[in-house]
């Protein structure tokens, strides 16, 4: 009995030390980890034309820019009303710049630096707008395309994305030429006019424009992660998000071809059931989730400024990533971080009740993690759904990653200063952009992509992303300008 209570109380002195030395590291490490944000002065807010803006903002939601892969034309008049008011809105950027139209729709602006040695820089945003969902028009509070400035916000499809971002430039750059401002570097204005249906013909049409002139540019800035407020659990401050890295697009067709037949003869094979099972298989079997890259620095810069379990978890990610992982799982728009997601997204088959048909066809959209490939995926979907008689087609426009973008830089410096001043009270970190956007165009010609957009949004407003009663404070608004004002002073100045 003896020898069974020593060696009891030997157990628990080694648990108990165990669990000493776990307190004793996780503790290092939370300690350890200090601030990353940078120090600014306060600077005093420059002065905008708030309402004026926010009535060109207005006018601009009124043209339906509204783009189309299959009719690229669709919106053309649209698109030439827009570019008129944009040249009518902004003389004095007019005069100090050179405008070119590229692509039949896509404009690119060259605001000529005075030292030709200084890499030029790049600012990105897009024209064209996402369509309307048929049957919600009248779940609008503002009608979509009015342009309705009301109770404190302008409303309308595009507000936020993406004419937002591109009127916010405009109307920094049209103040700084009146003020008699000269860039030091180059600095393009490039606007597509197809990033809604993969910018095919818009930004990837600049890009090559700029690399058959031998351009190189120091740094991209294209719409992107925004300043969320109240989303990151433990974070009592904005967060605004840098996006470094960007997920790939890959859309596959799967078809299952069988002999078409009479509804009162089914074979135990069916089109119908032979792809049901397979699109099964791939919800029931997605892709690994992974901490990593872009990810695993954001947690790293982010873990220094939350407070309590959080600040604690973020520190030591070898012991709690699993809980981290599966509190992710729960909602869509953290999962995305960290997986590679799987989305069925249109399904066809048969057009008759009592006929068997000959084909089913269904289209699945996977938005890649850096590091999983066009070529990955297709082979998972292959040996998950394991059937070789459906076939694996890809989309046109499919992309794998770009590039991710370094947080060493000078440029990336530039930026996160320009956030802190414009925006003192909130919390800059790197970040992955789960969507596809212009910049992956401009991997070429530059080794740094950054993904921004300098709007402040909570948990509902992010419901309004290509959703309904899209909307963009006027405030706010006010702020994007200022934002872009010091962007280019620090990039340019």
């Amino acid at each position: 009995m003896r020898r069974f209570l020593k060696i009891f109380r030997n157990l628990a002195l080694l648990i108990v030390l165990g669990v000493v030395v776990l307190a004793g590291v996780l503790a290092f490490n939370v300690v350890t980890r200090g601030s990353r944000q940078m120090q600014v002065a306060a600077i005093p807010r420059a002065t905008v034309d708030t309402q004026g803006a926010a009535q060109r903002l207005s006018e601009a939601i009124r043209f339906q820019t509204i783009s189309n892969f299959l009719n690229p034309d669709q919106d053309a008049d649209a698109l030439r009303g827009l570019q008129a008011h944009i040249a009518a809105s902004f003389p004095a950027f007019h005069a100090a710049a050179r405008r070119e139209v590229i692509g039949g729709y896509s404009l690119l602006y060259t605001w000529e630096g005075t030292d030709p040695k200084a890499q030029p820089i790049a600012l990105l945003a897009h024209q064209d707008v996402v369509p309307i969902a048929p049957g919600t028009e009248k779940d609008w509070q503002q009608k979509p395309f009015d342009g309705a400035i009301a109770d404190g916000f302008i409303w309308g499809r595009g507000s936020w994305d993406d004419k937002g971002n591109l009127y916010a430039m405009l109307e920094a750059a049209e103040q700084m030429a009146k003020d008699g401002f000269r860039p030091k570097r180059t600095i393009y204005f490039a606007f597509g006019h197809d990033e809604e249906v993969a910018g095919t013909r818009g930004a990837k049409a600049i890009a090559a424009t700029l690399a058959a002139r031998g351009v190189k540019l120091d740094f991209v800035l294209d719409e992107g992660l925004l300043i969320t407020e109240g989303i990151m659990k433990g974070l009592d401050k904005p967060a605004a998000l840098i996006g470094v890295a960007e997920k790939g697009y890959s859309t596959l067709v799967l078809t299952a071809r069988t002999a078409p037949g009479h509804s009162s003869m089914p074979p135990r094979e069916t089109a119908i059931g032979m792809m049901s099972a397979a699109l099964a298989r791939l919800e029931d079997h997605r892709l690994p989730m992974h901490v990593r890259g872009a990810v695993a620095e954001m947690f790293d810069t982010l873990a220094p400024e939350m407070g309590g379990f959080n600040r604690v978890a973020l520190s030591n990610l070898w012991l709690f990533k699993p809980l981290l992982l599966r509190e992710f799982e729960k909602s869509g728009p953290t999962e995305a971080m960290v997986r590679t997601t799987t989305a069925l997204t249109i399904f066809n088959a048969g057009d008759k009740d009592n006929v068997l048909p000959g084909n089913a066809d269904a289209t699945v959209n996977f938005r890649l993690l850096p590091g999983d490939t066009e070529a990955s995926v297709t082979d998972h979907v292959r040996s998950t759904i394991a059937n070789p008689k459906i076939s694996i087609t890809t989309f046109p426009g499919n992309t794998d990653p770009p590039p991710v973008t370094g947080t060493a830089s000078k440029s990336y410096a530039a930026l996160a200063r320009a956030i802190r001043e414009a925006f003192p009270d909130a919390i800059v970190a790197p970040g992955l952009m789960i969507a596809a956007t212009d910049s992956r165009h401009y991997a070429g010609l530059t080794d740094n992509i950054f993904r921004f957009s300098p709007v402040r949004a909570n948990s509902d407003d992010l419901k309004r992303f290509h959703g309904t009663n899209e909307r963009l404070s006027i405030e706010g608004y006010a702020d994007m300008i200022r934002f872009y004002r010091r962007l280019i002073e620090n990039s340019a100045g």
